[in-house]
């Protein structure tokens, strides 16, 4: 009944105070293979579905044609069954999930998901002397997310957000304009609108409080899609089906990094891996800066080749570093300054976008006079592709793309498919492009990994990893960046990470080091980076501030078979690696502009130290769930919210009861990460009387293994049923993978007596339970892991 009275209010709302445009009057409508086409007075709807969870509305004013290019979805229409009926002056598209209702007189389209209202269309489409918009309306009561990379506070709703991708130097706790700024708006009644159209606006989020959601831009297509499910991760996965899947990163990925700006010299390079190694601390990869091309700060962008002065032999540096287990990567940028070696061929080889009179359009930056590639075009495209294809051949696995917003990009400059101003927000997007698809030219087995500061949405399928900026290297850079990654989880770019330690300026703060690095082993990215005047190496820190940042990256390591399956659950569903609380109980208001704790995956909960000199906690645990403290096994109740005294030397970390987490062996590398040999830790709660996870593992590198079959999932089961434990363990390979021996100790938590017997494959074993830690700690070979295995624990009442 409750249901029944929302939709008469809803739709005497739409009827009576939501009027559409009062110009646009409703002719005809007619049905396609999986939506409708309406003729209105002013142009043509067309409304389609993708699946019964995604609907796309484009609207086409009179004298001008379909634009069907998006530049962010790849999903082709399923054949969805849409059912149609026509009563009461209404027009009804109904699907399983969701259904477009369209209102003749006064017209007006409104959305819902299983006959529960989600937005409407207020004055839908007007073109204004300047803009052009599309309006809907709003309850009063919804949070509202999205828009990208901002540090606004998790509910974004009273901002008007300008979509203009654009860096922020130096930001800390506020930035309304970053360097992501995604046409997207998530609502906390669970759905989702993309406005799919590149150009250049604002999306205005109820600025002026009438309740109404506003997308404006300069020109381009009036399209947006509509996404709701029955959970977040639905929607998310719904999102991601539309604009693509992230691909798997290489397993190195996930490891530490060593990156400054930046090292001057092949032999700077060399030593500061051989510091890492002397001081026992892991590292996978190192990032050179813009000194890798020049000497100088300014003058030299542009040059993309390595200066044989100060790194006279880079190929057998890389190759040396190959040695140690480190992979080389390589910052670019789109300019090619005046001044550059390379600027009278990019000249003659027509690669620079133009000014009107089709000229290499000139203009001053920070780093000097410059122009700029214009990857719209095949002769721009192909010769920077070129160039990204030779340095992967000389053995560089990774590349990062600066200051592609384009930090300075006029608006009278003109690309090869449009203006500045139209394809600004997607050139990052489609550099990411080329340098996936040069990349993998180059290495057709090779995973690509592609660091950059500017995309736009669906950039996650070109293996895009994105972080946030040159923050303040201070405690108010470091308070922003939860909400600034959990928000870009939400919409697709799950990778988003920070400079750890902060960027910008010379505070020298070994606390403030220490306290994001400790957040930064519970981030997509371990990476350490800074301008070189204050070192961002642990290596070149205070010995305190160096044990602590080894302790946070040797953590990180051992949890190096759960980040993996994270990044493969990402693959697969899109889900984001750091989560938001309401993902977990999402009819919860208090959670809805919550960031002071988060998810870590499905099983750990993370509540980062923010703040300088800070002994205690407070902590909300998800009431889905009890949980157990990282560090001590302390039992916390879910749905309470709890006091936490902190230590110097982790930041409070609380594991899923019922949970299984997989802890790696501490290695220098994660190339010499073995999934045979491990501990397998279970939280055991009695309120969980089944639990199941799945952890996937490959090669680490290669490219559709899954697909290929080569790869093993690993099945732990534990039930319990008066005071029976049992645990089953199942290993499944694909179809071109060998089944490999496992030797693992299994550690069960929060046995508060030592166990009546053990067997395992009914066979007897001695009990080895611990009266202090109250852990049960049992070995396991398995050699022929064709075979499951069974363990029954029988526990004292």
């Amino acid at each position: 009944m409750k249901k029944r009275i929302l939709l008469i209010l809803f739709f005497a709302s739409i009827s009576f105070g939501f009027a559409q445009n009062p110009n646009r009057t409703f002719l005809s409508m007619s049905q396609t293979q999986n939506g409708a086409e309406l003729k209105v007075s002013d142009g043509l709807y067309k409304i389609n579905f993708y699946t019964s969870e995604i609907v796309e509305t484009s609207f086409i004013p009179k004298g001008e044609n379909a634009n069907p290019e998006s530049h962010a979805v790849v999903a082709k229409p399923n054949a969805v069954a849409v059912q149609f009926k026509e009563s009461n002056g209404n027009i009804q598209l109904k699907t399983e999930g969701l259904e477009v209702v369209i209102q003749k007189r006064p017209f007006q389209i409104s959305y819902h998901y299983k006959e529960q209202p989600l937005i409407s269309e207020k004055f839908g489409y007007i073109k204004n002397d300047s803009l052009e918009t599309i309006q809907f309306n709003l309850n009063k009561e919804e949070v509202l997310y999205g828009g990208g990379a901002r540090a606004l506070g998790m509910n974004r709703r009273g901002n008007r957000l300008q979509l203009y991708n654009r860096a922020h130097y130096g930001y800390e706790t506020r930035s309304e304009l970053m360097n992501f700024t995604l046409p997207i708006v998530m609502s906390s009644e669970k759905y989702m609108v993309h406005f799919d159209n590149a150009p250049i606006g604002f999306l205005d989020l109820d600025s002026k409080k009438d309740n109404t959601l506003t997308y404006e831009t300069i020109s381009g297509r009036k399209t947006y899609q509509v996404i709701a499910g029955d959970s977040w991760y639905d929607i998310v996965d719904s999102y991601t089906h539309l604009t693509g899947k992230q691909p798997m990163l290489p397993r190195w990925a996930l490891g530490n990094f060593s990156s400054r700006f930046g090292y001057h010299s092949q032999n700077e390079v060399l030593e500061t891996i051989a510091k890492f190694r002397e001081e026992e601390i892991p590292v996978d990869a190192i990032i050179l800066d813009l000194y890798w091309f020049g000497k100088d700060l300014k003058g030299t962008m542009g040059n993309l080749e390595f200066d044989r002065d100060s790194f006279p032999n880079p190929k057998q540096m890389i190759a040396d570093l190959k040695k140690e287990n480190v992979e080389t990567i390589l910052i670019t940028e789109p300019f090619v300054l005046t001044t550059s070696k390379r600027w009278d061929e990019a000249v003659t080889k027509n690669i620079l976008a133009k000014d009107s009179l089709g000229k290499p359009f000139t203009y001053d930056f920070y780093f000097g006079n410059t122009g700029l590639i214009d990857i719209y075009s095949k002769a721009g495209n192909q010769w920077f592709k070129e160039i990204y294809k030779d340095l992967s051949k000389m053995g560089v696995n990774g590349f990062w793309g600066d200051l592609g917003e384009p930090e300075v990009h006029p608006s009278d400059l003109i690309h090869a498919t449009g203006t500045a101003d139209e394809v600004h927000n997607i050139y990052g997007h489609d550099w990411a492009k080329l340098v996936y698809e040069a990349s993998l030219e180059a290495n057709p087995n090779k995973r690509p990994f592609i660091l950059m500061r500017a995309g736009y949405s669906g950039s996650q399928r070109y293996g895009l990893v994105p972080w946030s900026g040159d923050v303040s290297r201070s405690w108010g850079g470091l308070q922003s960046q939860p909400e600034i990654a959990l928000q870009m989880g939400m919409q697709g770019l799950a990778y988003m990470h920070s400079d750890l330690g902060g960027f910008a300026g010379a505070n020298l703060d070994d606390e403030l080091y220490a306290r994001w690095l400790q957040y930064g082993v519970f981030q997509p990215i371990f990476r350490p980076h800074a301008q070189e005047d204050v070192a961002s190496e642990p290596v070149f820190r205070s010995e305190k501030a160096k044990a602590l940042a080894k302790q946070a990256i040797e953590l990180r390591y051992q949890f190096l078979a759960y980040n993996y399956n994270l990044m493969y659950e990402n693959h697969q569903t899109g889900a984001p690696l750091m989560r938001p609380l309401f993902f977990e109980e999402p009819d919860n208001e208090m959670l809805f502009d919550y960031s002071a704790a988060y998810l870590w995956g499905q099983d750990i909960l993370v509540a980062p130290i923010l703040k300088a000199g800070v002994e205690e906690q407070e902590v909300y645990f998800p009431k889905t769930a009890n949980w157990f403290d990282f560090y001590t096994d302390e039992h916390f109740e879910g749905g309470t919210t709890q006091t936490i005294q902190v230590k110097e030397n982790s930041i409070p970390t609380f594991v899923r009861g019922g949970s299984f987490m997989p802890m790696a062996k501490i290695v220098q590398s994660t190339k010499l990460h073995t999934a045979g040999t491990f501990e397998l830790h279970y939280y055991f709660d009695a309120s969980v009387s089944n639990s199941e996870r799945e952890f996937y593992n490959d090669a680490g590198d290669g490219i559709d293994l899954i697909e290929k079959g080569d790869y093993e999932l690993v099945e732990y089961e534990a039930n319990y049923n008066r005071n029976k434990l049992k645990f089953e363990f199942e290993l499944e390979a694909g179809s071109h993978q060998h089944l490999s021996g496992k030797s693992f100790e299994l550690v069960v938590h929060n046995i508060q007596n030592a166990p009546r017997r053990i067997k395992i494959n009914h066979k007897k074993i001695p009990v080895n339970w611990d009266a202090e830690t109250k852990t049960l700690k049992i070995p396991i070979i398995w050699a022929n892991t064709s075979e499951d295995i069974d363990l029954k624990i029988k526990l004292k009442n």
